[in-house]
């Protein structure tokens, strides 16, 4: 059965040649041709028509050459499609509508048809209408900083790669089930985009949404509320867990004992932030303090503040869970005459706006630009290798040191300046 297919397959070729060279072939001279029955020559014209390399015309077939622009420009590309056809076990008017981008085409399929030609050294992507991917960014009412970051390295990789990038902000009830959850409109149409890039704050019921209609996704890790697996996504964290024990750890080392964290624990990042902090202090031998203000951004800095500033007691240091929020921290501590670091130090987390706060922020770096970048490459792999197991990466922060944060030691005592004693002259 096998010989006998390639045989058919290898008769086929020579037909498309022939098609090629003449114009068009009738049955009988199928039949003439290749020593085959009437009924062979005409199912082998029925397959090269229903794969859209030929069009019936007078009983016989013409070579579409510009009736469809899906169709391979010559006998050299028909091979190439071929072999791709082969290797991905579809059919080369399959890998055709792959190669224009046709929505009706399954995912996986898909994947499977630019897996293969990706093995042969073959880029389908080119020229491909729908060649894009959505990067959405979940329950935030503005781009900020960090996102921006984000977003900017996503789009550079997909530009890199010839891929287009498309931009929806979408809101949803981060606690609602799975079956109350709908998804942005993009996302429900025939010719929805090939992947998705999560980024914000989703949760866990989106994760279960992009998985039922089979739509490749990655996703930042930090952002996603909810009881989830990591080993079961395509998924990308920052250890930022790490990051705040560190600089915690900096700040007890320069003498700080009572540190209040300022983070709004209902949200994933701050959480994360918070037991990093709560780790540090602990195996210290310090109390955690957390503030209790239920906001975001550089409001939940300033709220954090000032309501610890109408108390009687004050830390030495804040540690807010965000740059943004500790810029917050600055406002409120410069309006009410308090002076950084001279009267009390202040650590941020993300490094995205450290750099122009006055002073500048002592705070941990998370590459949010590198970010982007692996999870629209995590995507595009999704998209390419469909079977390809969950890929999981941790990407590492920096420490970085700046004038917001001052030792708080005493001073040593002065060392006494011993005087050699004069002898009395005789």
């Amino acid at each position: 059965m096998r010989e006998s297919h390639m045989l058919a397959e290898q008769r086929r070729r020579k037909i498309l040649d022939l098609i090629e060279q003449k114009g068009q072939i009738t049955i009988r001279e199928l039949v003439e041709q290749f020593a085959v029955s009437a009924v062979t020559a005409r199912g082998d014209l029925d397959g090269l028509c229903s794969q859209g390399l030929a069009v019936r015309s007078h009983g016989g077939a013409v070579r579409k050459l510009e009736a469809r622009q899906d169709a391979p420009s010559d006998v050299k590309e028909t091979q190439r499609f071929g072999d791709v056809a082969r290797l991905a076990k579809v059919s080369l008017a399959t890998v055709s509508r792959v190669t224009n981008g046709d929505p009706k085409i399954a995912p996986a399929v898909r994947a499977t048809v630019l897996a293969a030609a990706r093995k042969l050294g073959m880029d389908l992507t080119v020229g491909r209408e729908n060649c894009t991917i959505t990067f959405i960014l979940g329950n935030r009412d503005t781009v900020n900083e960090f996102q921006s970051k984000v977003l900017l390295g996503a789009e550079g990789y997909c530009a890199r790669h010839h891929w287009d990038l498309h931009f929806i902000s979408f809101r949803s009830d981060l606690n609602a089930p799975f079956g109350n959850l709908r998804l942005p409109e993009a996302l429900m149409r025939p010719n929805r985009p090939s992947g998705v890039i999560l980024s914000g704050a989703h949760s866990v019921s989106i994760l279960a949404a992009l998985h039922e209609r089979q739509i490749p996704f990655s996703f930042l890790g930090n952002n996603i509320v909810g009881d989830w697996q990591p080993e079961q996504y395509d998924c990308i964290f920052a250890d930022d867990v790490r990051g705040a024990i560190e600089i915690t750890r900096y700040l007890i080392a320069q003498g700080h004992r009572n540190i209040l964290y300022i983070g709004n624990r209902r949200l994933p990042w701050f959480a994360r932030h918070a037991d990093g902090y709560r780790q540090a202090m602990s195996e210290a031998g310090f109390e955690p303090r957390f503030s209790e203000i239920c906001s975001e951004g550089r409001e939940l800095g300033y709220l954090a503040v000032k309501s610890v500033l109408a108390g009687s007691e004050r830390p030495t240091a804040f540690l807010a869970g965000t740059d943004e929020a500790a810029s917050g921290v600055y406002q409120a501590l410069q309006e009410s005459g308090i002076r950084i670091p001279d009267d009390i130090s202040v650590a941020g987390l993300n490094d995205t706006i450290g750099e122009v706060l006055h002073p500048r922020l002592t705070t941990v770096r998370e590459f949010p630009k590198e970010l982007g970048g692996h999870l629209a490459e995590f995507v595009l792999r999704r998209i390419e290798e469909p079977n390809l197991p969950p890929q999981q990466l941790l990407m590492p922060t920096e420490l970085i040191r700046r004038e917001s944060v001052r030792s708080i030691f005493p001073s040593p005592p002065p060392r006494p300046v011993s005087v050699p004693l004069q002898e009395n002259a005789s």
